[in-house]
């Protein structure tokens, strides 16, 4: 049986200094007024057109940015809400869709869901481990 190799790549630094996919866990309103979401939003922009793509909890709105795709986990409703692990698998396997689709074989991200979110990393990890775990993906997780 072969060994089952790790999915996530972990890295301190600057997660915009990556030249690869991005993605990040937001609300259906898009507001982005907080944490991470508003370097995101302030970098990427592109709020209207998330908007327009009309995307529900569980699943995954995409920005193309030059030659890499920005991924909008909808992990809620509502920005004042909180994301239940089950809508954040459904939207990882939304995510990892366009990804294959897409030829995206490289994603960083932060802990998702783990800062003003409040979910456990322990478990946030193997769900990310479990969903990509069939697909030559790498993902690198950054922290500070």
């Amino acid at each position: 049986m072969a060994r089952k190799v790790s999915k996530l790549h972990y890295v301190k630094g600057d997660l915009f200094s990556s030249t690869n996919s991005l993605a990040h866990c937001i609300s259906m309103d898009c507001k982005m007024g907080a944490g991470i979401a508003v370097a995101f939003k302030n970098i990427f922009e592109g709020v209207d057109e998330l908007q327009a793509q009309k995307k529900q909890p569980g699943e995954c709105a995409v920005l193309k940015r030059g030659d890499r795709f920005v991924y909008y986990l909808i992990t809620k409703v509502k920005y004042n809400c909180k994301p239940k692990y089950e809508t954040l698998k459904q939207s990882l396997e939304a995510m990892k869709g366009h990804c294959l689709e897409n030829g995206v074989t490289k994603l960083s991200i932060p802990r998702i869901g783990c800062g003003l979110d409040r979910l456990k990393w322990e478990k946030v990890s193997k769900i990310i481990e479990d969903v990509f775990e069939q697909t030559d993906i790498d993902i690198t997780v950054y922290s500070l």
